[in-house]
């Protein structure tokens, strides 16, 4: 017999049902990034520096990393990037 979900996980539940929701109403890639995904990113960094932390998500999918500085968030991009285009 599964166990009943506590009320936290029915919470992130919850807040996942509602982002997938948001996302898919988007109707192309910069709608979603600029209605959803900034959004997110910006509470994220914004609660984390505002606790002092330095945010790194590894997901099976992706990765978010917050770093705290504006020069060091654009040297990650472009280190992602060139990574992601000599793969392929």
């Amino acid at each position: 017999m599964a166990k009943p979900k506590s009320s936290k996980n029915k919470s992130a539940e919850t807040l996942m049902q509602e982002l997938f929701a948001r996302m898919e109403r988007e109707k192309d890639a910069q709608s979603l990034n600029d209605n959803v995904i900034i959004p997110f990113a910006a509470a994220l960094e914004e609660i984390c520096e505002a606790r002092g932390y330095v945010l790194n998500i590894f997901g099976d999918k992706s990765n978010i990393v917050f770093s705290g500085e504006a020069a060091d968030a654009e040297a990650i991009y472009a280190l992602v990037e060139d990574y992601l285009a000599a793969k392929k």
